[in-house]
């Protein structure tokens, strides 16, 4: 990158989004949940855990288990405006798309697919293996930016 690209790159000496990693930003580890979770419980391991957002899947999300979906904070109260949350299960709840980057994507094109699927979480998922190894957010690009 010559000089004039890299001042154009940074505003007051700040990095630019295509200069910063995923793995950079987002919060490592992934929590789950089965299907079949009732949506009580996905609220409580949610409210438990001061998360957004969490992953219904199968067997610990091993590519090619099954099912994969995002249920979001917004996804829940969406839900249990329509009936009771113990009548209710994640799978059947979850209505955020599943939008995956790699950690070694910039948080630029992170950000590019959130516009894109109007998503406030993406699973980050190792390339090699398929597995998800994080959850990056809004609020993520938006500590970045602010640093």
């Amino acid at each position: 990158m010559t000089t004039a690209e890299a001042t154009v790159r940074t505003i007051g000496g700040r990095r630019s989004l295509a200069d910063i990693a995923v793995s950079e930003a987002m919060h490592r580890g992934v929590l789950t949940c089965p299907p079949s979770a009732p949506l009580v419980e996905v609220a409580r391991m949610m409210a438990r855990q001061r998360v957004h957002c969490l992953v219904v899947c199968d067997n610990g999300c091993e590519p090619g288990t099954g099912v994969w979906a995002v249920l979001s904070d917004l996804d829940l109260i969406a839900a249990a405006g329509v009936r009771p949350a113990e009548e209710q299960t994640a799978e059947g709840s979850a209505a955020s798309p599943v939008v995956r980057v790699a950690p070694t994507d910039t948080l630029e094109h992170a950000a590019q697919l959130m516009t894109e699927y109007a998503s406030a979480h993406l699973v980050v998922v190792d390339p090699g293996t398929q597995h998800p190894v994080g959850v990056l957010s809004t609020l993520d690009i938006a500590r970045a930016i602010a640093r």
